[in-house]
């Protein structure tokens, strides 16, 4: 028997509702804060990817799904959404609309991970980015959307992480001290931090190994070690948000995992954080159209899974309403009403109430343990005497009472 593969899973339609549940309020507050929708390719140019999430990093190294097309260029998987969107800004001319742009997005992600729980190699992920604007109110607003979209979904037991990483200006120096920290302590590294100590010395702050991250709590911070510029972007950031009444918490060890970030980087985690806790997380990447050979550009947004999402509603007992559904079975008895019934059905939608068609093989018994089982509040039922008296005879399942009404009455009630 073929099964899904591994790492990935069917959206049945049970779980679509928490799906149309968060895609509705996304929508609905990206539109609020005047962003428009974007949707990029689920593939493009490999060098897009190693260029700016990084060489170093596991996403490039270890979880990319890259292959070579029959036209022999090699061609990746979308593994993150920022880059695909600024690839886009570039190649569209979005430099000549008003700055700053502000884009939103819903769309899969591809990466060979060890899956576990509210982590799968195909996922889905809801973003937002400002391209076009250095100012920390941008960041504020941004992370302020991220907040909002996380309570309006009913999210409470959760908690805001803010941290800055400086820039090109300000963290060589700050790197170089953390790389001699961590030097000093070498042998308590664990094999993968080893290897980062050289190629990626940040995330030497992220690890989630325990003896890792007991180095960790005294180990060189990054807010003490930013440029003038960097601090005052930093100080404005903070003064913006406890402005705005937004709660968050400074995280010395908050660096996220992708070489683009600069200055401002944050996640929303759940009070009850585990090793894979984030339900959302972004930041400033304000170097990155520069690597694409752009023109220096600012930047910032957000992505937040949509499955994580799914799991902390679940986790949370977040009421989701459900799905509209049919509100009539139409049952028919006797083969000389089928066609009739099919006619019904149909014009029951042309005037836009859901209606179904009863298996025809039942009986009448069966079919309103049909409609029992679909949860439909209503059978209008058709039979040789309806048809020809031009009458149908309409069911209400909850109150076990039954009436008869002439076709042309019913049909005008529903059109009204």
């Amino acid at each position: 028997m073929y099964r899904a593969p591994r790492g990935t899973a069917d959206l049945l339609p049970d779980r679509q509702k928490y799906w149309r549940y968060i895609e509705s309020k996304a929508m609905a507050l990206a539109q609020q804060y005047g962003f428009g929708r974007i949707d990029t390719p689920a593939f493009e140019d490999s060098g897009l990817f190693v260029r700016s999430v990084g060489e170093g990093t596991d996403i490039v190294e270890k979880e990319m799904y890259t292959f070579e097309d029959r036209g022999g260029d090699s061609v990746t998987l979308r593994p993150e959404g920022t880059a695909p969107v600024c690839r886009a800004y570039l190649e569209h001319g979005m430099h000549n609309l008003p700055q700053p742009v502000r884009l939103y997005y819903f769309c899969p992600v591809f990466r060979y991970e060890r899956p576990q729980a509210g982590r799968f190699r195909q996922h889905h992920q809801f973003g937002a980015e400002v391209i076009g604007d250095p100012d920390p109110s941008v960041d504020a607003e941004v992370i302020e959307l991220a907040w909002r979209l996380m309570l309006s979904l009913g999210l409470k037991e959760i908690r805001l992480l803010l941290n800055s990483i400086g820039d090109s200006q300000c963290r060589p120096a700050y790197i170089e001290r953390l790389k001699a920290y961590y030097t000093g302590h070498f042998d308590a590294l664990c094999a993968d931090c080893r290897q980062r100590l050289n190629r990626n010395p940040l995330r030497l702050l992220d690890c989630k190994v325990e003896t890792c991250q007991a180095l960790g709590q005294a180990a060189p911070r990054s807010v003490e070690h930013l440029c003038p510029d960097c601090q005052a972007h930093w100080d404005k950031l903070q003064e913006y948000l406890k402005g705005m009444d937004i709660p968050y918490e400074v995280d010395h060890h908050l660096v996220r995992g992708l070489d683009y970030y600069t200055r401002t980087v944050f996640e929303v985690q759940p009070l009850d954080a585990g090793g894979q806790s984030t339900i959302c997380g972004g930041g400033r990447y304000d170097g990155l159209i520069g690597q694409l050979d752009g023109r220096p550009t600012p930047g910032i947004g957000f992505a937040t899974g949509m499955e994580r999402l799914t799991l902390n509603l679940e986790r949370s007992g977040v009421t989701i309403p459900e799905e509209p559904h049919p509100s009539y079975l139409v049952a028919s008895v006797g083969e000389g009403a089928r066609p009739a019934a099919l006619a019904l059905a149909s014009q029951m939608r042309r005037a836009g109430v859901g209606a179904i068609l009863s298996s025809g093989a039942r009986t009448l018994r069966g079919q309103m343990r049909q409609a029992n089982a679909l949860n439909i509040p209503y059978v209008a039922i058709l039979g040789d005497d309806e048809v020809q008296q031009g009458t149908v005879a309409i069911r209400d399942m909850a109150a076990s009472t039954q009436k008869t009404v002439s076709m042309a009455e019913f049909l005008a009630g529903l059109k009204a």
